[in-house]
């Protein structure tokens, strides 16, 4: 993703009164760091909120990702939710491959008390940022699950950004 937000849309506002931590939620420890061996990601992670129209900010850097530090940890029930950009003015960015992942593929965040949890991928499907799954991306799930998201397809240069996103389902493997 060159510019922009990575998730856009009305829907989006909808969907994160599901996911924000509520008082007395379960403290679960922070991840510092994500690691996608198969496509050569290792990356350290820093905190993203959303914006005044409800839509996930993007990293500050394209060679980082992060997290919605609102929404779900990882390791706790529901999907944690980790973007990062497919490119810059200057070159790739650190989910530049993530439409490379198979399901099987595994995705590592180790957490500020050391502690490493592994995801497996289950899905990787690119769809129209005017079409964004909120549900699929956001929406409650009984297990801890993860999901990785990116711009791709074209590149709409009157708009400044990608016309699609790259969404990765990962479960917690136990």
């Amino acid at each position: 993703m060159a510019r922009g937000k990575l998730l856009m849309g009305a829907a989006v506002l909808v969907t994160l009164i599901y996911v924000v931590k509520g008082p007395g939620a379960d403290e679960v420890p922070e991840p510092v760091t994500v690691l996608i061996p198969s496509i050569g990601v290792e990356t350290t992670l820093e905190a993203l909120k959303v914006d005044s129209a409800g839509a996930l900010e993007p990293p500050t850097r394209a060679d980082r990702a992060g997290w919605y530090a609102k929404g779900i940890a990882p390791g706790d029930a529901g999907p944690a939710v980790i973007g990062g950009h497919v490119d810059s003015k200057t070159g790739p960015g650190v989910f530049f491959r993530l439409p490379e992942l198979q399901p099987g593929a595994e995705v590592l965040v180790e957490r500020e008390d050391g502690s490493k949890l592994t995801f497996v991928v289950s899905s990787t499907q690119t769809m129209e940022k005017s079409a964004f799954p909120t549900a699929l991306v956001y929406g409650p799930t009984p297990l801890s699950e993860l999901r990785l998201v990116t711009c791709g397809g074209d590149f709409d240069r009157v708009a400044g950004s990608y016309r699609n996103n790259v969404i990765v389902a990962a479960v917690l493997k136990v």
